[in-house]
Parts: C-alpha cells; sequence; structure tokens
C-alpha cells in the first residue's frame, strides 16, 4: 500500500478516535466480541475495499475480515459489502472511519461510471482531472478508474500540460512548446483561440486541451485539427452533455466534477454480538 494511503489512514482514525473512543470505552465490555456488516443503502459502484484491512490493523487487528466485492463491482440496494469479526470496541471505534472513505470513494466510482456509461460506442473515453481533495489524490482517483474512467496525470511531476497561464508566463504558445520540447515529453496545451489553436498545431503540440467550447464549436474545431494532435474537451462538462462532446470526434473528455462534487453514497455499518 503506498506510504501517502496508509498516511491517510492514519490521519482518519487520529482525528476521529484521538486518545480514545469514551463512549465504547463506557458502554461496551472490553471482551466482548460482534460481527459486523458494511451494507449497500442504494445502488453503488463500490471502490476503498482495499483500505479496510489496514483500518483495522491500525487499531489492533480483528479476528476475520471477509471482502465480499472487489472494487468496481456493481451493487444493488441491500448487497453486503464486507464481513469483520473481532472485539465490538474495535470494529465501533473503526466504524465511522471506514464508511467516510468506503462512501466518498465509491461516490466517485459511481459517478465515474455514469460518465464512462454515457460515452460509450464513441471513441472518447472519459479523463479525471487534479481537482481532488487534498491529501487524498491517490485514492480518489483509483475511485475513478474503479468507476470506469481514464487516469490522466497524478500530479504536476508526471506529465506535461501548458495551461493559460503558464502560455502568458512563457511568452506565447509557441514560445511555451519550444521551451517544453526540451524535456522530450509528449507535450499537451490548452488553447483558447483559433490563433492559438493554429500556433500550437504549427509547433507541433502533441495534445490540444479545448476549453470552455460549445458541442457544436468542438466538432469545428476538432474537423481542423484533422487527426494532427490528441483532442481534449473540457470545461463545464456534465452528465447532461457529456455525449454531445464525446460525439464531436474528440478522443477524450475531462471532467473535474467526478472527483470535486460526487456525492457520497449511502453505506451503513450494523454490529452484531457473538
Amino acid at each position: 500500500m503506498h506510504s501517502d494511503v496508509t498516511d491517510a489512514i492514519r490521519r482518519a482514525l487520529e482525528e476521529d478516535i484521538g486518545s480514545g473512543d469514551i463512549t465504547s470505552a463506557a458502554c461496551v465490555p472490553a471482551d466482548r466480541r460482534a460481527r459486523g456488516y458494511f451494507l449497500a443503502r442504494e445502488w453503488l459502484v463500490l471502490a476503498g475495499t482495499g483500505l479496510l484491512p489496514a483500518i483495522y490493523e491500525m487499531r489492533g487487528g480483528v479476528e476475520e475480515l471477509t471482502v465480499l466485492h472487489e472494487d468496481g463491482a456493481h451493487l444493488r440496494e441491500g448487497a453486503r459489502v464486507a464481513e469483520v469479526v473481532g472485539k465490538a470496541r474495535t470494529l465501533l471505534e473503526c466504524e465511522r472511519v471506514a464508511l467516510n472513505f468506503l462512501q466518498r470513494l465509491s461516490g466517485i466510482a459511481t459517478l465515474a461510471n455514469e460518465y464512462s456509461s454515457l460515452v460509450e460506442g464513441t471513441p472518447c473515453r472519459v479523463l479525471d482531472t487534479r481537482k481532488t481533495t487534498p491529501g487524498l489524490r491517490r485514492l480518489e482517483k483509483a475511485a475513478a478508474a474503479s468507476g470506469g474512467v481514464v487516469n490522466h496525470r497524478m500530479g504536476l511531476y508526471d506529465a506535461i500540460l501548458i495551461k493559460n497561464n503558464h502560455i502568458s508566463a512563457a511568452g506565447g504558445v509557441r514560445q511555451a512548446i519550444e521551451n517544453a520540447r526540451e524535456s522530450g515529453l509528449p507535450i499537451e496545451i490548452e488553447v483558447r483561440t483559433l490563433d492559438e489553436l493554429h500556433e500550437a498545431l504549427d509547433a507541433r503540440a502533441d495534445h490540444l486541451l479545448l476549453d470552455n467550447l460549445s458541442p457544436q464549436q468542438a466538432e469545428e474545431w476538432v474537423r481542423i485539427i484533422a487527426g494532427r494532435a490528441k483532442v481534449e474537451l473540457s470545461g463545464g462538462i456534465t452528465l447532461d452533455t457529456v455525449r454531445n462532446y464525446a460525439e464531436t470526434g474528440a478522443d477524450f473528455v475531462s471532467c473535474g466534477a467526478i472527483t470535486h462534487s460526487a456525492r457520497a453514497v449511502d453505506l451503513s455499518f450494523r454490529l452484531e454480538l457473538l
């Protein structure tokens, strides 16, 4: 498990439990054993199950943990996600952290699946973005992939994407591309006008990001590009419009809402004494 993930789990447990679960300590005998299970309370696409073993291990472990469905599974209302047996206090103190991760990440996977399903039958793929919760990017991008979208760059360090402020800072489209060419990496650049589009094509950009166009404008620009570069569309693309954008001939559409605006799905945890 990546250190980013274990750090996120540790912080979440420390945030919630602090010096101890005083309610469970006051109410529940220390030696009491229980069985718990996670339950889907609506249709969802599952994500985050790989965190459950680490969550319990950081609080002393459990006797049994059975994950019943893999990430990416489509679950109906009433489906059991996982079952766990151990000390009742351990199950209770881990309940909210486990649910928070499962609900948040499954919400992202569910929304990602909605987007990816809407472009089926076209050559266009949906990309996620860097618009993630600080500290949770690796988890949220894994959840988006579980829902069927393609992960774009993880951060500023693993791909070149020249955006409007880079263009301003570099002194123009051509200058930005020429400067970036020295890296030897594929170059993606955002263009906002037809003049910038032609300049980027003349400078042999590999990947063009067309932002805030209507589907009709995007289709016209795709025809101008004529396969000379990969085309990505972005900017306010919603579930209602993603199909229209996918049908323009673009290679990709990117959508920040998948990670920044996904609704947490409804999951619950039920506990039974043994």
